[in-house]
């Protein structure tokens, strides 16, 4: 009788999901002094399951404060029923940083749009996953195999452009930590 009650209540117990995961940990450090004096928030605007492979998921978020809004990608893996938050990258709209790239595998590349000419993004060979996020603002990602791959983009007239690479002393200034 009690195996068979241990048995029950295991499978009664809800794994988190990435959602849950995600809104945890962004919220796990703040301080309610520090939200207000810098009228700080986040939203969740897309999340995706299986990305590279099962039990892993990424998260694309903006974050506001005082220093004006900027957008996110996460990428976190789920090992033994938990989740890990494994890398992040951002970027901001209307900046000559178009796009960033994380720095060991998955190499997901990603990036802000805000220039409604463009149609299509590329990293290397494959083709970008493109999210509206709101009014004229999208953002990009791409999954790579590869370290560093050129990236271009597509515009309506049919010409592609390629994109310089991220100023990486830019991204020391920025308000993100890269997680390991």
């Amino acid at each position: 009788m009690i195996i068979l009650t241990v048995v029950l209540l295991a499978g009664c117990v809800k794994e988190e999901t990435l959602e849950e995961y995600f809104h945890k940990e962004m919220t796990k450090n703040l301080d309610a002094e520090v939200v207000k004096e810098t009228n700080y928030s986040y939203a969740l605007v897309h999340q995706e399951l299986n990305v590279v492979h099962e039990n892993d998921g990424i998260a694309i978020f903006t974050q506001n404060s005082t220093d004006g809004e900027q957008i996110y990608i996460a990428y976190m893996e789920k090992e033994k029923g938990i989740w890990n938050w494994r890398q992040s990258r951002g970027a901001e709209w209307d900046t000559p940083v178009k796009w960033s790239a994380m720095h060991q595998s998955p190499y997901i590349y990603s990036g802000a749009i805000s220039d409604n000419a463009i149609k299509k993004v590329y990293a290397g060979d494959i083709q970008a996953k493109i999210i509206q996020i709101e009014g004229d603002k999208r953002f990009w990602y791409a999954n790579s195999s590869e370290k560093d791959v050129e990236v271009k983009m597509e515009m309506l007239d049919g010409t592609q452009q390629v994109v310089d690479k991220v100023d990486v002393e830019m991204l020391k200034n920025w308000n993100f930590e890269d997680s390991e």
